[in-house]
Formats: C-alpha cells, structure tokens, sequence
C-alpha cells in the first residue's frame, strides 16, 4: 500500500518517501514491491502492479521543500522489460526537485491518456564530501506496468501535479514503447559498452536510434559517475550529477527502446549501499528474477520472440578488479546454469545472447581477457552451446573465431558463418560507445581493411595478477567508436534461423559482419 491519501495530502513527496521506507523493511520493498501502482491488462488499468523500493543511502535524506510542479519538467525517461518482455514494461525518469503525487499516464493512442497511475521515487541523497559536488539529491521515478498487450504499441506520457502530459501545451513530451512479440517474429537490437557522456557517446545514441532496435543491451560501464572504477570508498573523482547528464543524453533513444543495462566495474560506487548497487538500484528497474539473496541487482534474463537474453555481473568473478568478488557466493553461476538449461530446453527458443562487462576473450593492451570469466561461465557457455557473448570493459571493437576450450575450433572470416550447435561461442568486445579509446598491440584488422595475423601476444587477468598468452583467435580489430546491430530471422521448424551480427562505426561504416546460424526447434 502507498501513503493513505489523508496523509498524502498533507505531506511532501520527501516525505512520502520516508514514511514508506520506514514503514517496510527494505528486503519487502526491493524483493516485492510495497509500492502499488496501476497494472494494464488488455488495454483496461486494473490495481495490483508493484514497483521496486527506494534504496537507502550512507546518510538520512534531508528533507525537501517542493516547488511549484508547473515549473518543473520531468527528463532522463529510460524504460525496462519486466521479467515478461511482452506484458511488462516499466517507464522510469527524473525529476530535478521533489514533487507531488507523480504519475504516468498510458494509452492505445496519443489522444486518449485517460488512463492515470501513481508513481513512485526513490530519493538518493549524496551528501558534501562524497565526491565532487556538495550535497546532492537525486530523485528517480518510475512506474511499473503490467498485463500489457504482447506486441502492442503503447503511449504514455509523465508527469507530477502542476505538470500533467495530456495537456495540450504538453503533448510533446509523449513517448511511445512497443511490447515483446507473443510469438517469433523478425526483430533488430543494438549492443555496446563503457559509454559515459561525450560527444561520441551521444552521436551513437543518434545511430542506434536509426537501427529501428526492439532493445538495446548496454554491457556495463554505464555513466562514469566513478570514473576510478575500482569500487572502492577511496575512489576519486566521484559525481553523482554525471548521471543527470548521462540520462538527460540517452532520453532521445531509451525514451522509446528498452535499454537493457549491465553493471561494469564503474558502476559499483562504494558510496551506496549494498555493496555498491544502491545508485543503481534508485537509478534503474531491471526484471527481478536474478538469483535471490546474491545482492546482484544486474543480474536478469527475459525473452524477446525466439531469442533469450541473460544479463550477468562479471564483478563477482572479477580477479583483475576484487571489490565484489565473490560477493554471490557462488550463487549467480548455479543461477546462469539453470538459465541455460531452461533456455536449451525450450521449443520457443532458438538463441541464447549473453551480455556483460569483463571480456573473456580479448587483446587489448588495458584489460584484456578476465580469468575469471573463462574459469566460472565460460565452460557452461559451451556446454549449452551459447550462441553469441557480447562483452565491453576494453574500449575497442575485437570479434574472436568461434572457440572451444580456449581454442579456435574454426576460422571465422568477415561475412562467415558460425554453427553454435557443432563450432563452439563468437565473443565480441563492443566497448567504445563513447569514452576515450584504448589500443591494440596487433595491426588493426576490419572490414575493407583486413590484416590477417597468426598470433597476438596478450595477457589474461589471474588471480594474484596478469599472466601473459599468445592467442590465435583474434580476429576483427577495431580502433574507432562503433556499436552492435543483431538483427535476428527466426525460422520454420527443422529450417535455419540466424543471427547476422554487425560491427558499425560511429561514421556509419560497417566494419564486421558474421552470421550466427541454428536449426529452428
């Protein structure tokens, strides 16, 4: 239950807040939603749709005066796939002052907004000292939908008192999200890592927008408010006002565009509890059906038509970057095993992409490859046959052969084809969406411009440190800013399906291409 409406009337949305959090421990608000919002079923609002809790912060909140709502517009939209892609969606934003009794309002079209329903805050407050700015508060709204319409296109507009979209002075501020498929259909989505705020950050913004995407995964690193990234309280340089920047700048696409995010290394900021995810548990509203008690808030899967997606957080396997290793205990590998053999199982899936930070497999002079990524999942992205893995964490573009057991089971070339089921996993690091570039020690090697070598000398983070390796499955290296595009073709059965992944520079030039295929189940 909310605020009583007695109550409501009387109190500003700070202190809304505060009296809810007291109200319910935080377990029952993170894990099962004592927020009730509205839910969507078959194009009727019907109650019973819960959100997740506010996160609590190192300090008490102070409270917040509001201001008149008419002078405050709402910025930053950013959705989310619920567990359920195709019936659940959440609209989450910002507001940069507290306001009162915020809410979305939803519909089949543009002029029929009829339909209003309650909001929630979660206030994160970054007190003087942390970082560098002084006291800072930070209040991110979202509204969890449900009983939606596979495959349906929804409008949906945000607001506050004093400031309510449907007005016509307003209608501007519309959005739109578009559900998952019930059934497999052909779809495009997008993919990279380590964006920051930059100018090439938001100039590949502009092109994913222009790949028509159903989502977009974003493999960790995501808006560099701690750009040390060692998830440590003595880390530098620290300002949680970089994310009003990162999400004023994303708006333009993850207004309309799932934008499906995975937790890097700069993203555990020690500041918050726990264990560093308290931000991004205020900022963001991921499916919850991670593994329970593994206090890995990243860690998700969902379904889009016939392909499943698994996000991971490599933080917890990470030699090279401790500060949260092992902090699941072990529990979000038995859980990406379940996932995997749940997946195989199904007659509705055909493909399994699996996103996150830390490469597994990659030359670059910075990071590398990351043991304990191939130690702990890569043998089950073999076992179960995994069709793409897509990593960031190195600022670069680099696409392995296919690989088996730490070796090439088959050369794939430029505008090749890969065969899961029989060839082994494609790795591809994607992580130059926007922050400054790393480098290569091999010759550059990309589409129109091939370099074909026999072997790049790396290294691979262990524990205790590095340890040096020659590889041979190096086989795109890019130097520029660039992203993914996926576009997935499902198939009769007994008939091949595919994925044709592509490469494609911040100028628009593609630079890789490869195919991933499978029989259709």
């Amino acid at each position: 239950m909310g605020v009583p409406e007695q109550l409501a009337e009387r109190m500003s949305m700070a202190e809304q807040h505060e009296y809810l959090r007291n109200r319910f421990s935080r377990r029952t608000m993170i894990r099962g939603g004592a927020v009730t919002l509205g839910a969507v079923a078959g194009g009727a609002f019907v109650p019973g749709a819960t959100a997740q809790a506010a996160v609590p912060t190192r300090a008490d909140i102070p409270a917040a005066a509001t201001v008149d709502g008419a002078l405050v517009a709402p910025f930053g939209r950013h959705l989310a796939y619920g567990s359920d892609a195709s019936t659940e969606m959440t609209v989450s934003w910002q507001v940069p002052v507290a306001v009162k009794k915020p809410f979305i309002r939803i519909g089949a079209q543009p002029w029929d907004l009829s339909r209003k329903i309650e909001a929630e805050v979660r206030t994160l407050y970054t007190p003087a000292g942390v970082g560098a700015s002084g006291n800072h508060t930070q209040y991110y709204v979202h509204a969890k939908l449900t009983h939606l319409k596979p495959g349906r296109t929804y409008y949906y507009g945000v607001g506050h008192q004093g400031f309510d979209p449907a007005e016509p002075h307003l209608l501007g501020t519309l959005g739109t999200f578009t559900t998952a498929p019930a059934h497999k259909k052909p779809f495009t989505f997008t993919a990279f890592g380590d964006q920051g705020v930059s100018y090439h950050a938001l100039a590949n913004d502009a092109l994913i927008l222009g790949q028509n995407p159903a989502f977009h995964l974003h493999a960790g690193d995501i808006a560099y408010g701690d750009p040390t990234g060692q998830g440590q309280a003595s880390d530098t340089g620290f300002d949680s006002r970089t994310w009003d920047q990162f999400l004023a700048q994303t708006e333009s696409v993850a207004k309309s565009v799932p934008w499906m995010v995975s937790y890097g290394n700069h993203d555990m900021e020690a500041w918050y509890s726990p264990n560093g995810y308290g931000g991004e548990e205020a900022r963001f509203t991921l499916p919850d059906n991670g593994p329970d008690k593994a206090n890995l808030p990243g860690v998700y899967s969902f379904v889009h038509g016939n392909t499943a997606i698994i996000s991971l957080d490599p933080n917890d396997v990470s030699f090279e970057i401790p500060a949260n290793l092992g902090i699941s205990g072990g529990t979000q590998t038995k859980w990406l095993e379940a996932q995997l053999k749940k997946y195989r199982a199904s007659d509705d899936i055909d493909f399994v992409v699996v996103f996150f930070h830390h490469c597994a497999y990659c030359t670059s002079t910075a990071h590398a490859s990351e043991g304990g990524v191939r130690q702990e999942w890569v043998p089950l992205f073999e076992k179960y046959t995994v069709d793409l893995v897509i990593n960031g964490h190195n600022h670069q573009y680099e696409r392995t052969d296919v690989i088996k057991a730490g070796a090439v089971t088959k050369k794939l070339p430029i505008g090749g084809t890969a065969y899961p089921e029989t060839d082994g996993v494609v790795y591809v690091t994607a992580g130059a969406a926007g922050r400054s570039l790393y480098a290569f020690s091999a010759p550059l090697s990309y589409e129109g411009h091939e370099n074909e070598v026999e072997s790049v000398s790396s290294f691979i983070n262990v524990k205790g440190g590095k340890q040096n390796e020659t590889v041979t499955w190096s086989r795109v290296r890019y130097l520029d800013y660039s992203f993914l595009r996926v576009d997935v073709t499902p198939a009769a059965k007994g008939r091949t399906a595919t994925l044709t992944v592509r490469g494609i520079a911040e100028s628009g030039d593609q630079i890789d291409h490869f195919t991933v295929a499978r029989k259709a189940k």
